[in-house]
């Protein structure tokens, strides 16, 4: 009689997974904003869609390169877009769009420190309980 162990899956690492989570948040909600734009007509048609549809389709890929080489530096590049394109809207919007930009980089660097520190501790327990990998 054979006894076997039920398989261990794979843990994905933390890191990569919330700053995906957190780019692809942003996408979307950029997305809406550039919705509520062109309905307010705050810019040409083309500027808006140019503008939010380009950042929010970098956005999505940059959620694709993540946990690749220089995927982290990709996020952090649009994250500097993001404040910016913030502070460059009408004086109607600008408030709002820059604290919603403050919150998503906050996010962004938490993902980052959290999500190191779990995949940090994660390797830890694996090192110390072999048994159970």
């Amino acid at each position: 009689m054979t006894s076997s162990a039920p398989a261990v899956r794979r843990k994905r690492p933390a890191k990569p997974q919330f700053t995906q989570t957190i780019l692809v948040l942003e996408a979307f909600c950029v997305l809406f904003a550039t919705l509520v734009a062109y309905g307010l007509r705050v810019a040409s048609t083309g500027a808006v869609w140019a503008v939010g549809g380009g950042l929010a389709l970098l956005l999505v890929v940059a959620a694709g390169l993540v946990g690749r080489r220089g995927g982290y530096a990709v996020g952090w590049v649009l994250q500097g877009w993001l404040v910016a394109a913030a502070l460059v809207l009408p004086a109607v919007a600008r408030d709002i769009a820059v604290l919603v930009a403050v919150v998503f980089v906050s996010l962004w660097v938490a993902a980052l420190r959290i999500g190191g520190r779990i995949d940090r501790e994660r390797a830890e327990y694996d090192a110390a309980h072999p048994a159970g990998v």
